[in-house]
This record gives structure tokens, C-alpha cells and sequence, in this order.
């Protein structure tokens, strides 16, 4: 098969802040590589200030980095057009509240050039994408946060983009809001679009994602398939189906020999990725 150029291509990032004058530069991202396919959805996690944004915003071309390269399908991030096909939703996306939702998707379709006809279908498209049908008319300022997500996830959706980048999308919303933020992060994937995420809310990223990186202060400490980071590596199990007593306790010589019985699965146990990021980082911390 022929080999994909990647969506997101993050090679060795370095981002460094002055502090003051003459102070020492903080290093808010060091060494950091992330490679992230054309369909897949990709959650960054780790504590505040660990560097989530900062790497994202290296991406998107609103930071020049210190060291290393950020490339978006091919392009490198600090060239304009590399924007073309991405979507963004940072953390606390601010929106005229005198707005409805059908006016403010209108406005920034219009800022990415739809117009006429195409503008309209597109509006009324991301509305029902989004859930947001029945409140197309009511002003932003009387939205829940979870409608003030949705909205922003639409609108950045408004210009068909390939890669959507989502910064704590779930931020303060409850767990109705989330659930729905969730359902359609699901809905991308099915459309093939390419998600990169970070998150605080473990279980959802565990839910939705192909892979995870977990970044602390700074580092990339862990990378790789959900289903690999979460195997408990000194640990198999064995699924059976209507299997007897006798049959467990003889299970590594009989299993193969016994009529009636399915092996339904084997492989490594899992952890869930809470504690695969709590381990993570007490690791690191010693």
C-alpha cells in the first residue's frame, strides 16, 4: 500500500518563552514528535501547562517555533495555506452573543467564501450536523456551553475542512453536552475526517480515539495505539463461552481439545487510560 502523506506531521517541536529581560527561557514544549494519519483521531493529553496548546498552536502557524518543524498534509504550518483545510476549535471560542446560530455560521462561511446558495446549504447542513436545528434562530447570548461548543465545532466545520483541531472541547460542559461533543467527534471519523484533540476528560478520549500521546512538562512521555497503552503487558487473559468449572482450572491444555467451547477472544487485559496517564506521570514525577 502506498504510503499516505500525513494530516499532522509535528517533527522534533521546540517552543521556548522568554520569561523576562534577562531571565532564563522557559521550555513549555521540548523534543516533541506527533504523526497523525489522514482519518484517524488523535487525543493529546496531560496536566495544565504541560504543553497541549502550545503544541497546537506551533500547528496552526500562531507560534513560531523555537526548533523542529509543524507540517498540515504536507505544507508547513507557517505558511498560510496550510490552514486551508483545517478546522479549529480552541479551548474558550468567543462569539458575538447578539448573534443567532444561523448568523454567526453565516458569517464565518462567508469569511472562508461560500455565498449565495452554497452558503445557505452548508448553514443549514452543519445545523443539523450539530443538533442545533431548533435553536438556528435563537441569539447565542441565551445558548447552554454545550450549544456554544456545538456551535463553534460547526463553524469550524464550515469550510469542509480535512483536519479539525480541537482544544478541551468539552470544557466545562455537562455530561449531556459531552456526550453529544463525543457523538460527533464519532460522525467525523465516519466522514474520514482526520480529528487532533486534547483533552482532560480521559474517559472520553479513551472512548473515541485511534491513538494517544501523553505529554508532561513539555515531553512527550508516551505515544502509540490506544488498544497497546492500555494492555497490562505481564497479563493475558482468555475469554470463554459457556465454559465449565473444570474446564478453567485445565484451561491452557484443554481449550484446544474441548467440543462446545468458544474462544472468544485472546490477548492483554486492559487498564483504562486514567490510570495509564496517573502511572505515566508518577513515573516521570520520581
Amino acid at each position: 500500500m502506498a504510503e499516505t502523506t500525513p494530516a499532522v506531521e509535528i517533527c522534533n517541536l521546540v517552543k521556548d518563552f522568554r520569561t523576562s529581560f534577562r531571565g532564563r527561557p522557559l521550555r513549555a514544549v521540548d523534543g516533541v514528535s506527533i504523526r497523525i494519519l489522514p482519518g484517524e483521531v488523535y487525543g493529546l493529553i496531560g496536566p495544565n501547562g504541560s504543553g497541549k496548546s502550545t503544541t497546537m498552536k506551533a500547528l496552526l502557524g500562531l507560534l513560531v517555533p523555537t526548533a523542529g518543524q509543524c507540517a498540515i498534509f504536507g505544507k508547513d504550518s507557517l505558511r498560510v495555506d496550510s490552514r486551508d483545510d483545517v478546522g479549529f476549535l480552541p479551548e474558550n471560542p468567543y462569539f458575538y452573543k447578539h448573534l443567532s446560530g444561523v448568523e454567526t455560521l453565516r458569517f464565518y462561511g462567508k469569511l472562508c467564501g461560500l455565498a449565495g446558495r452554497q452558503l445557505k446549504d452548508r448553514v443549514n447542513e452543519l445545523l443539523a450536523l450539530v443538533g442545533l436545528e431548533d435553536a438556528r434562530d435563537r441569539r447565542l447570548g441565551g445558548y447552554s456551553k454545550g450549544m456554544l461548543q456545538r456551535i463553534g465545532l460547526a463553524q469550524a466545520l464550515v469550510q469542509d475542512p480535512r483536519l479539525v483541531i480541537l482544544d478541551e472541547p468539552t470544557a466545562g460542559v455537562d455530561p449531556v453536552g459531552s456526550r453529544q461533543i463525543r457523538d460527533l467527534i464519532f460522525k467525523l471519523r465516519e466522514r474520514g475526517i482526520t480529528v487532533f484533540l486534547c483533552s482532560h476528560l480521559l474517559e472520553q478520549v479513551q472512548e473515541v480515539c485511534d491513538q494517544v500521546g501523553i505529554i508532561f512538562q513539555g515531553r512527550m512521555i508516551r505515544e502509540g495505539r490506544l488498544d497497546d497503552l492500555i494492555a497490562i503487558e505481564d497479563q493475558t487473559e482468555i475469554v470463554l463461552r459457556d465454559a465449565r468449572p473444570d474446564l478453567v482450572a485445565q484451561i491452557s491444555v484443554l481449550v484446544a481439545e474441548t467440543p462446545g467451547t468458544t474462544l472468544v477472544r485472546t490477548g492483554k487485559p486492559r487498564t483504562t487510560l486514567e490510570r495509564l496517564f496517573l502511572r505515566e506521570i508518577r513515573e516521570e514525577q520520581r
